[in-house]
Formats: C-alpha cells, structure tokens, sequence
C-alpha cells in the first residue's frame, strides 16, 4: 500500500514513523513547504504530485486548520484516495461535505484520533454502538485545560503563570483560545455524539464554558471543601432529544475524573449493555496521535469497516433545558443578587461572593455565565 501524508509538523511525522512498523504500508509523498533533509527524496509543494500519482491510494492530512486541508482533501477523495485525518477542527465544520464527497467515489474518510489523540476512543465508541444503544458520552479531552487545572491545584499558582508554562512545555498554543475557551473539547463533543447516536449535531448546538476566567482563590476555596475542577464534554439522550454542552466541572477529589493528572484525558461512555466504560490515556502528542492515525491506515488496508454518521443523518434536536444540577459559581457582590432564588448556600472571601445553587438548567447557567464574563461557573458532578 503506498500513501501520501500532507502535512510533516509533529502529528504527520509521529505517523511517518509509526507506519514502518506495518511492514507494508510505504509512504510516497509527503506534502509541506519547509525543507527536511530525512524525506529529501519524497517531499513535494505541489498537491498534485499526490493527486496524479495513482500508486497513492490513502492521503493522511495533518495540516491542521480547515483551509487549504478542506480543499486537499476533497480533492483527494475526488481522485478516488482514502483520507484519514487527526483534524478535528475540519472534520467538525466540513463534516456532511466529507462524508458525501467520499460516499460518492466509493473511498473512506476516517478520523478516529480527532477526539481523544491516541486513545481509541471513537474506534471504540463506533464499536459499541453496533449492538448497544449509546445513552451518554462525557470526559476530558483537552489536555491543556487539564494540565491548567491540574497544576493549578497542585501548585496553588494563578492562571496565567500556568498557562506560559504549557505553552513553554508545547501543551499549550500561542495563541491558547481555542483549548482555554472550550472550542477544542466543542468540536470533540460534536464528533462524538454524532459517532454515538447516529445524527447530526453542530457546533452552534453545543453551548460551551471555558476555564480563562477561573482564578486561584476559586481553586483554594474547592480544595478546602475537598473538590476538584475538570473541563468536560457532555452529552446524552433524552427521550428522542439529546443534550449537550462544555462546561468546567467540580468533582469530589476521590473520583475517576479529579484523578486526570497533567495533560491526560479520560473519555466515557455509558451504554444500556454494556454499562460504564472508560478510556484512559495521552489525548495528543506526535507518536500517540500519530500511531492513532497510522492505525486507521491499517484498517483501510486490511478492509477493517467504520460506519460513523451519514452525511444525510437526521439532524437532532438538541435540548439541553432537560438537564439540570447544581452549580458552583464565583460572582461579584453586584451580580449575585441574579442569583437569589437560586441559592442554596453562599459565602463571602476575598471580595467575591461564593454560591452553590440549587439544581438549575444548563441554559440557565450558562446564560447567567454569558452575562457575567468575569464570573466563574462551574457544574457540580452529582
């Protein structure tokens, strides 16, 4: 088999790498502009030494970003190659056109390290759901955030101390956006609840709170009372709806989730066979994603199926006002009366008001969030 890898930053190399353990599997071409002395003889800037190329059968696209990768690929699957890809950002957005473009020319377009890097959560999501019905999806699945809150508690530092630390580290961008406002757990909610449910959701159907505003006196005040915070994924079915959304979760410091250290990840899902089962392992990095990946490759090679959504799936009615817990919110003096009817409990430190609701909609807190920016809320896992 002889493929082609556009893209050789760190994901496309790890799967360079990881594909000549297979034996068989030859690269051909690798597509990117800078100059590298270990694939001289390979390396091209011009997509259509790939496109015109027919020994390459499989294109891996680890460019990242939605364009030029959007217009390589589907030119790729035009010409009638299989495309996989670690790219969740274009898979989120570009999803229908994908799939459709791929179903036309009789190829595969497969994305299993998308969400969860090298932890085969969706090989094994899309596994389960073959004779189980899917009832829940949830976890940690941004890195970054976890190695924020995590050294956060661990260290008792502020936010934007730990924050250049990741990205000296590599777990955090330049430019952090996307991991600290929660459009990268977003998108990995999307792929999987369409992967578990067999419909069609977007990203505008996912309300999503980040962690920027959290400040080290919130994480103090959590660990005097014993808790912890996580960034989570959630979604689920509610009779013929679903629920989903993104939003900093507190948990009891002895659970599963409150024990994610660094830039781990742990992806669940609750079936009605199979019960609760959760995945454990490195959400990114060059040889966990990129082995990820070359195990897609392998299972194209050796006609192993993977039947996520269809282009043309129903869209699903998203209604996240039938979930409703607790939450954990830190809010100014002014803003808190916004709050009264729903208070449970209330203190007062270091010139903020400390609230525990009473069980309210996620629509509710999440608006209340979107009013108040410099206010911290936080679902509390009952």
């Amino acid at each position: 088999m002889k493929i082609a890898i556009m893209g050789f930053g760190t994901v496309g190399s790890g799967c360079y790498e990881a594909v000549q353990a297979a034996g068989d599997i030859e690269v051909k071409r690798v597509l990117d502009l800078r100059t590298n002395p270990q694939i001289e003889d390979i390396l091209t800037s011009d997509i259509n030494d790939i496109l015109n190329d027919e020994e390459i059968t499989l294109v891996a696209e680890c460019m990242g970003g939605i364009h030029p990768a959007y217009e390589f690929v589907m030119q790729a699957l035009e010409h009638g190659k299989h495309v996989v890809t670690p790219n969740k950002n274009l898979v989120s957005a570009c999803y229908d056109d994908l799939m459709a473009c791929a179903a036309e020319h009789g190829v595969e377009f497969r994305f299993t390290p998308a969400a969860g890097g090298g932890i085969p959560w969706l090989y094994n999501l899309q596994r389960q759901k073959r004779c189980d019905r899917i009832l829940e999806v949830h976890g940690i699945v941004n890195g970054t955030c976890n190695y924020i809150l995590d050294h956060m508690y661990t260290n008792g530092a502020d936010f934007d101390e730990v924050l250049k630390e990741a990205q000296a580290l590599g777990y955090a961008e330049r430019d952090p956006s996307s991991d600290i406002e929660g459009s990268d757990t977003q998108r990995k909610c999307v792929l999987s609840s369409n992967l578990a449910y067999g419909t069609r959701i977007h990203e505008s159907d996912v309300p999503t709170l980040g962690i920027s505003s959290i400040l080290a006196c919130d994480i103090e005040v959590l660990k005097e009372q014993g808790k912890v915070c996580r960034l989570l994924m959630n979604s689920g079915v509610v009779g013929d709806k679903l629920y989903a959304y993104v939003e900093p979760t507190v948990f009891t410091k002895d659970a599963l989730e409150a024990n994610v250290k660094t830039n781990f990840n742990l992806i669940t899902l609750t079936g009605q066979n199979v019960g609760t089962l959760s995945f454990y392992g490195q959400g990114a990095g060059k040889m966990p994603t990129g082995t990820s990946l070359a195990q897609d490759i392998i299972d194209i090679r050796d006609g192993i199926g993977f039947a996520p959504a269809a282009a043309d799936a129903a869209p699903a009615e998203v209604d996240n006002a039938a979930v409703a817990h607790r939450y954990f919110i830190r809010a100014c003096e002014s803003c808190a009366p916004d709050l009264a009817d729903v208070t449970e409990c209330r203190t007062q430190r270091d010139g903020w008001i400390y609230i525990i609701t009473r069980p309210v909609s996620v629509p509710f807190a999440h608006a209340f969030a979107k009013d108040h920016p410099k206010a911290f809320v936080a679902g509390i896992a009952e």
